[in-house]
Protein backbone atom coordinates (compact mmCIF):
# COMPACT_ATOMS: atom_id res chain seq x y z
CA UNK A 1 0.00 0.00 0.00
CA UNK A 2 2.64 2.27 1.10
CA UNK A 3 4.74 2.09 -2.83
CA UNK A 4 1.52 2.41 -4.33
CA UNK A 5 0.84 5.59 -2.02
CA UNK A 6 4.52 6.77 -2.47
CA UNK A 7 4.02 6.06 -6.88
CA UNK A 8 0.56 8.37 -7.09
CA UNK A 9 2.41 11.03 -4.91
CA UNK A 10 5.13 11.23 -7.42
CA UNK A 11 2.91 11.18 -9.76
CA UNK A 12 1.28 14.25 -8.21
CA UNK A 13 4.75 15.89 -8.10
CA UNK A 14 5.51 15.14 -11.79
CA UNK A 15 1.97 16.76 -12.87
CA UNK A 16 2.72 19.63 -10.58
CA UNK A 17 6.23 20.16 -11.85
CA UNK A 18 4.91 20.21 -15.11
CA UNK A 19 2.33 23.06 -14.42
CA UNK A 20 5.10 25.11 -13.24
CA UNK A 21 7.80 24.30 -15.52
CA UNK A 22 5.73 25.02 -18.24
CA UNK A 23 5.59 21.24 -19.55
CA UNK A 24 2.62 20.91 -21.84
CA UNK A 25 1.02 18.09 -19.26
CA UNK A 26 -2.31 20.38 -18.13
CA UNK A 27 -1.93 23.25 -19.92
CA UNK A 28 -3.15 21.48 -23.41
CA UNK A 29 -6.27 20.60 -21.73
CA UNK A 30 -8.38 21.43 -24.29
CA UNK A 31 -12.10 23.75 -23.99
CA UNK A 32 -15.11 21.70 -24.85
CA UNK A 33 -17.88 23.26 -26.04
CA UNK A 34 -21.34 21.66 -27.13
CA UNK A 35 -22.44 23.10 -30.64
CA UNK A 36 -25.76 22.43 -32.58
CA UNK A 37 -26.24 23.35 -35.96
CA UNK A 38 -28.74 23.14 -39.00
CA UNK A 39 -26.82 20.90 -41.73
CA UNK A 40 -27.09 23.63 -44.31
CA UNK A 41 -24.05 25.00 -46.43
CA UNK A 42 -24.85 28.64 -44.98
CA UNK A 43 -25.25 27.53 -41.68
CA UNK A 44 -22.14 24.76 -40.92
CA UNK A 45 -19.90 25.34 -44.15
CA UNK A 46 -17.27 26.92 -42.46
CA UNK A 47 -17.45 25.04 -39.09
CA UNK A 48 -17.00 21.88 -40.98
CA UNK A 49 -14.21 23.53 -42.96
CA UNK A 50 -12.55 24.24 -39.50
CA UNK A 51 -12.66 20.67 -38.30
CA UNK A 52 -11.25 19.24 -41.51
CA UNK A 53 -8.35 21.72 -40.42
CA UNK A 54 -7.69 20.73 -37.51
CA UNK A 55 -8.66 24.83 -36.42
CA UNK A 56 -10.34 23.71 -33.49
CA UNK A 57 -8.08 21.29 -31.95
CA UNK A 58 -5.20 24.24 -32.77
CA UNK A 59 -7.07 26.68 -30.78
CA UNK A 60 -7.47 24.90 -27.88
CA UNK A 61 -11.43 23.87 -28.65
CA UNK A 62 -12.91 20.50 -28.27
CA UNK A 63 -16.58 20.80 -29.99
CA UNK A 64 -19.20 18.63 -29.32
CA UNK A 65 -21.71 18.30 -32.71
CA UNK A 66 -25.16 17.59 -32.45
CA UNK A 67 -27.96 18.11 -35.24
CA UNK A 68 -30.98 19.47 -35.43
CA UNK A 69 -34.34 20.57 -37.66
CA UNK A 70 -34.90 23.71 -36.76
CA UNK A 71 -33.36 26.88 -35.19
CA UNK A 72 -36.48 26.83 -33.00
CA UNK A 73 -35.43 23.14 -31.41
CA UNK A 74 -31.62 24.25 -31.13
CA UNK A 75 -32.90 27.39 -28.79
CA UNK A 76 -35.31 25.32 -26.90
CA UNK A 77 -32.52 22.76 -26.58
CA UNK A 78 -29.36 25.67 -25.42
CA UNK A 79 -32.44 27.16 -22.86
CA UNK A 80 -32.51 23.76 -22.04
CA UNK A 81 -28.92 23.36 -20.79
CA UNK A 82 -27.85 20.63 -23.42
CA UNK A 83 -26.23 23.04 -25.73
CA UNK A 84 -23.70 25.75 -24.95
CA UNK A 85 -24.02 27.14 -28.65
CA UNK A 86 -25.67 27.08 -31.74
CA UNK A 87 -25.17 27.85 -35.24
CA UNK A 88 -28.75 28.32 -37.07
CA UNK A 89 -30.46 30.94 -39.46
CA UNK A 90 -32.47 33.73 -38.97
CA UNK A 91 -34.23 32.71 -35.48
CA UNK A 92 -30.49 33.84 -34.67
CA UNK A 93 -32.33 37.54 -34.62
CA UNK A 94 -35.59 36.10 -33.00
CA UNK A 95 -34.66 34.64 -28.85
CA UNK A 96 -31.49 36.57 -28.62
CA UNK A 97 -33.68 39.97 -28.81
CA UNK A 98 -36.13 37.83 -26.17
CA UNK A 99 -33.57 38.07 -23.44
CA UNK A 100 -32.80 34.52 -24.36
CA UNK A 101 -29.07 33.96 -25.89
CA UNK A 102 -26.39 35.92 -27.11
CA UNK A 103 -24.81 36.54 -30.68
CA UNK A 104 -21.39 36.72 -31.35
CA UNK A 105 -20.56 35.34 -34.74
CA UNK A 106 -22.21 35.97 -38.45
CA UNK A 107 -22.00 32.71 -40.79
CA UNK A 108 -23.44 34.43 -44.30
CA UNK A 109 -26.32 36.39 -45.60
CA UNK A 110 -28.89 34.08 -46.72
CA UNK A 111 -29.23 35.81 -50.17
CA UNK A 112 -31.09 33.64 -52.11
CA UNK A 113 -31.33 30.55 -49.46
CA UNK A 114 -34.71 30.88 -48.95
CA UNK A 115 -37.01 30.38 -51.69
CA UNK A 116 -40.76 30.22 -52.94
CA UNK A 117 -42.11 26.99 -54.93
CA UNK A 118 -45.99 26.52 -56.10
CA UNK A 119 -47.68 24.42 -58.18
CA UNK A 120 -48.66 25.60 -61.17
CA UNK A 121 -50.60 22.26 -61.78
CA UNK A 122 -53.16 23.65 -58.87
CA UNK A 123 -53.71 27.20 -61.01
CA UNK A 124 -50.74 29.23 -59.06
CA UNK A 125 -48.81 30.74 -61.39
CA UNK A 126 -48.36 34.59 -59.62
CA UNK A 127 -48.68 35.66 -56.10
CA UNK A 128 -52.19 36.80 -57.07
CA UNK A 129 -53.30 33.35 -57.29
CA UNK A 130 -51.74 32.77 -53.82
CA UNK A 131 -54.46 34.81 -52.20
CA UNK A 132 -56.64 32.83 -49.89
CA UNK A 133 -54.39 29.84 -50.37
CA UNK A 134 -52.21 27.24 -48.01
CA UNK A 135 -48.26 28.08 -47.93
CA UNK A 136 -46.50 25.75 -46.00
CA UNK A 137 -43.18 26.50 -44.17
CA UNK A 138 -41.54 26.39 -40.62
CA UNK A 139 -42.93 29.64 -39.04
CA UNK A 140 -40.26 31.92 -37.43
CA UNK A 141 -37.65 31.03 -39.22
CA UNK A 142 -35.78 32.24 -42.49
CA UNK A 143 -37.88 30.72 -45.01
CA UNK A 144 -41.22 32.55 -43.17
CA UNK A 145 -39.02 35.89 -42.81
CA UNK A 146 -38.58 35.91 -46.32
CA UNK A 147 -42.40 34.76 -47.08
CA UNK A 148 -43.31 38.00 -45.52
CA UNK A 149 -40.98 39.82 -47.79
CA UNK A 150 -41.97 38.57 -50.28
CA UNK A 151 -46.00 38.72 -49.86
CA UNK A 152 -45.30 42.67 -48.87
CA UNK A 153 -43.25 43.56 -51.85
CA UNK A 154 -46.03 41.95 -53.71
CA UNK A 155 -49.21 44.26 -52.00
CA UNK A 156 -50.19 41.29 -50.18
CA UNK A 157 -49.77 40.58 -46.43
CA UNK A 158 -49.96 37.63 -43.93
CA UNK A 159 -53.43 37.62 -43.66
CA UNK A 160 -54.01 37.22 -47.54
CA UNK A 161 -52.75 33.34 -47.14
CA UNK A 162 -53.64 30.92 -44.80
CA UNK A 163 -49.90 29.54 -43.20
CA UNK A 164 -49.15 25.65 -42.69
CA UNK A 165 -46.84 25.70 -39.79
CA UNK A 166 -44.65 22.43 -39.89
CA UNK A 167 -41.18 21.58 -40.17
CA UNK A 168 -39.25 21.76 -43.12
CA UNK A 169 -39.58 18.11 -44.28
CA UNK A 170 -43.18 18.00 -43.40
CA UNK A 171 -43.73 20.76 -45.61
CA UNK A 172 -42.00 20.09 -48.09
CA UNK A 173 -43.81 16.47 -48.36
CA UNK A 174 -47.22 18.05 -48.10
CA UNK A 175 -45.98 20.29 -50.94
CA UNK A 176 -44.58 16.90 -53.05
CA UNK A 177 -48.20 15.56 -51.73
CA UNK A 178 -50.42 18.25 -53.57
CA UNK A 179 -51.75 18.58 -50.00
CA UNK A 180 -50.66 22.38 -50.35
CA UNK A 181 -50.08 24.50 -53.59
CA UNK A 182 -46.92 26.12 -52.21
CA UNK A 183 -43.82 25.90 -49.58
CA UNK A 184 -41.76 28.56 -48.71
CA UNK A 185 -38.30 26.38 -48.23
CA UNK A 186 -34.72 26.94 -47.65
CA UNK A 187 -31.74 25.06 -49.81
CA UNK A 188 -31.29 22.54 -50.13
CA UNK A 189 -34.76 21.22 -49.55
CA UNK A 190 -35.21 22.84 -53.38
CA UNK A 191 -33.39 19.93 -54.69
CA UNK A 192 -36.48 17.65 -53.32
CA UNK A 193 -38.86 19.82 -54.87
CA UNK A 194 -37.32 19.75 -57.84
CA UNK A 195 -36.99 15.82 -58.65
CA UNK A 196 -39.99 14.88 -56.53
CA UNK A 197 -42.06 18.20 -58.58
CA UNK A 198 -41.07 18.34 -62.33
CA UNK A 199 -43.23 20.73 -62.93
CA UNK A 200 -42.97 23.09 -59.59
CA UNK A 201 -42.33 26.76 -60.84
CA UNK A 202 -39.65 28.59 -58.05
CA UNK A 203 -41.83 31.86 -57.94
CA UNK A 204 -39.28 33.76 -56.21
CA UNK A 205 -36.16 33.79 -53.83
CA UNK A 206 -34.31 36.00 -51.34
CA UNK A 207 -32.17 37.64 -53.43
CA UNK A 208 -35.04 40.02 -54.87
CA UNK A 209 -35.24 41.70 -51.27
CA UNK A 210 -31.68 42.30 -51.17
CA UNK A 211 -30.45 44.32 -49.19
CA UNK A 212 -33.17 45.60 -47.86
CA UNK A 213 -34.35 42.55 -46.12
CA UNK A 214 -31.09 40.38 -45.91
CA UNK A 215 -31.23 37.02 -43.89
CA UNK A 216 -28.42 36.64 -41.53
CA UNK A 217 -27.26 33.45 -40.29
CA UNK A 218 -24.85 32.94 -37.01
CA UNK A 219 -23.68 31.72 -33.88
CA UNK A 220 -25.27 32.29 -30.42
CA UNK A 221 -24.15 31.26 -27.18
CA UNK A 222 -26.26 31.64 -23.63
CA UNK A 223 -25.81 34.39 -21.27
CA UNK A 224 -24.30 32.61 -18.41
CA UNK A 225 -21.63 31.36 -21.12
CA UNK A 226 -21.03 34.50 -22.66
CA UNK A 227 -20.22 35.78 -19.45
CA UNK A 228 -17.63 32.92 -17.94
CA UNK A 229 -16.29 31.44 -21.43
CA UNK A 230 -15.45 34.66 -23.37
CA UNK A 231 -12.47 33.17 -24.45
CA UNK A 232 -13.47 29.93 -25.41
CA UNK A 233 -15.51 31.60 -27.52
CA UNK A 234 -12.74 34.14 -28.94
CA UNK A 235 -10.67 30.69 -29.92
CA UNK A 236 -14.15 29.24 -31.37
CA UNK A 237 -13.98 32.30 -33.27
CA UNK A 238 -10.52 32.09 -34.67
CA UNK A 239 -11.15 28.31 -35.74
CA UNK A 240 -14.18 29.13 -37.67
CA UNK A 241 -11.99 31.85 -39.57
CA UNK A 242 -9.47 29.40 -40.74
CA UNK A 243 -12.77 27.55 -42.29
CA UNK A 244 -14.25 31.22 -43.46
CA UNK A 245 -10.77 31.83 -45.52
CA UNK A 246 -10.80 28.61 -46.77
CA UNK A 247 -14.49 28.78 -48.31
CA UNK A 248 -14.21 32.34 -49.43
CA UNK A 249 -10.14 31.74 -50.57
CA UNK A 250 -10.14 28.26 -52.17
CA UNK A 251 -14.04 27.92 -52.63
CA UNK A 252 -14.20 25.14 -55.42
CA UNK A 253 -11.67 23.17 -53.28
CA UNK A 254 -13.25 23.71 -50.32
CA UNK A 255 -16.54 23.05 -51.57
CA UNK A 256 -15.73 19.58 -52.73
CA UNK A 257 -14.15 19.16 -49.56
CA UNK A 258 -17.85 19.67 -47.94
CA UNK A 259 -19.75 17.81 -50.22
CA UNK A 260 -17.51 14.42 -50.11
CA UNK A 261 -17.25 15.01 -46.55
CA UNK A 262 -20.64 15.63 -45.22
CA UNK A 263 -23.33 16.71 -47.87
CA UNK A 264 -22.50 13.10 -50.22
CA UNK A 265 -26.33 13.38 -50.94
CA UNK A 266 -26.15 16.72 -53.05
CA UNK A 267 -24.72 16.24 -56.30
CA UNK A 268 -21.73 18.50 -56.32
CA UNK A 269 -23.40 20.66 -59.32
CA UNK A 270 -25.95 21.38 -56.83
CA UNK A 271 -24.10 21.97 -53.96
CA UNK A 272 -21.72 24.49 -55.58
CA UNK A 273 -25.33 26.30 -56.68
CA UNK A 274 -26.13 26.59 -53.08
CA UNK A 275 -23.05 28.33 -52.44
CA UNK A 276 -24.09 31.01 -55.25
CA UNK A 277 -27.56 31.48 -53.10
CA UNK A 278 -25.60 32.88 -49.66
CA UNK A 279 -22.98 35.45 -49.69
CA UNK A 280 -19.73 34.56 -47.50
CA UNK A 281 -17.39 36.96 -46.82
CA UNK A 282 -13.30 37.31 -46.69
CA UNK A 283 -12.40 37.71 -42.25
CA UNK A 284 -11.22 41.30 -43.02
CA UNK A 285 -14.68 42.07 -45.00
CA UNK A 286 -16.55 40.70 -42.62
CA UNK A 287 -14.85 43.16 -39.78
CA UNK A 288 -16.00 46.13 -42.01
CA UNK A 289 -19.52 45.27 -42.26
CA UNK A 290 -19.21 44.81 -38.35
CA UNK A 291 -17.23 47.83 -37.85
CA UNK A 292 -19.79 50.11 -39.53
CA UNK A 293 -22.86 48.65 -38.26
CA UNK A 294 -23.34 47.00 -41.08
CA UNK A 295 -24.08 43.32 -39.52
CA UNK A 296 -26.33 44.90 -36.77
CA UNK A 297 -28.22 46.36 -39.27
CA UNK A 298 -29.29 43.63 -41.12
CA UNK A 299 -29.75 41.33 -37.65
CA UNK A 300 -32.25 44.21 -36.38
CA UNK A 301 -34.36 43.92 -39.65
CA UNK A 302 -35.08 40.65 -38.74
CA UNK A 303 -35.79 41.43 -35.37
CA UNK A 304 -38.43 43.67 -36.39
CA UNK A 305 -40.18 40.82 -37.93
CA UNK A 306 -40.28 38.63 -34.86
CA UNK A 307 -41.29 41.61 -32.92
CA UNK A 308 -44.60 42.19 -34.99
CA UNK A 309 -45.70 38.29 -35.75
CA UNK A 310 -44.11 36.68 -32.84
CA UNK A 311 -45.76 39.92 -30.16
CA UNK A 312 -42.17 40.45 -28.36
CA UNK A 313 -42.82 42.47 -25.51
CA UNK A 314 -40.03 45.14 -25.66
CA UNK A 315 -37.45 43.23 -27.34
CA UNK A 316 -33.65 43.75 -26.78
CA UNK A 317 -32.28 45.59 -30.05
CA UNK A 318 -29.38 44.02 -32.02
CA UNK A 319 -26.66 46.58 -30.60
CA UNK A 320 -27.45 44.65 -27.36
CA UNK A 321 -27.64 41.24 -28.20
CA UNK A 322 -24.86 40.79 -30.48
CA UNK A 323 -21.63 40.77 -29.11
CA UNK A 324 -19.07 41.77 -32.58
CA UNK A 325 -16.42 42.61 -29.96
CA UNK A 326 -15.15 38.81 -29.99
CA UNK A 327 -15.15 38.69 -33.59
CA UNK A 328 -13.03 41.59 -33.57
CA UNK A 329 -10.63 40.64 -30.74
CA UNK A 330 -10.62 36.99 -32.69
CA UNK A 331 -9.42 38.56 -36.27
CA UNK A 332 -7.06 41.31 -35.01
CA UNK A 333 -3.61 41.48 -36.60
Amino acid sequence: MEVRRRTVLQGIGAATGAAVFGAPALAQAKSKIRVGYLHTLAVDGQMWLAQHLDAFGKNGIEPEFREFQTGLELFQAMIGGSLDALTTGAVISNFPARGQGKMFLANAVEFATAQLWVREDQGIKSFADLKGKRIATTAGTTAHVFLNTALRANGMVASDIELLNQRMPDAVTAFISGAVPAVALWVPFNITVRSKVPGAKKLVDASAYYPQAAIMSGWATTADFHAKNRDTLVRVVKAWSAGNEFLTGKTDEALETLQKKHYPQVPLADFKEQYQAQKAFPTAEWRKLYADGTVTKWLQQVTDFFATTGNIANPIPASQYFDSSIYMDATKG
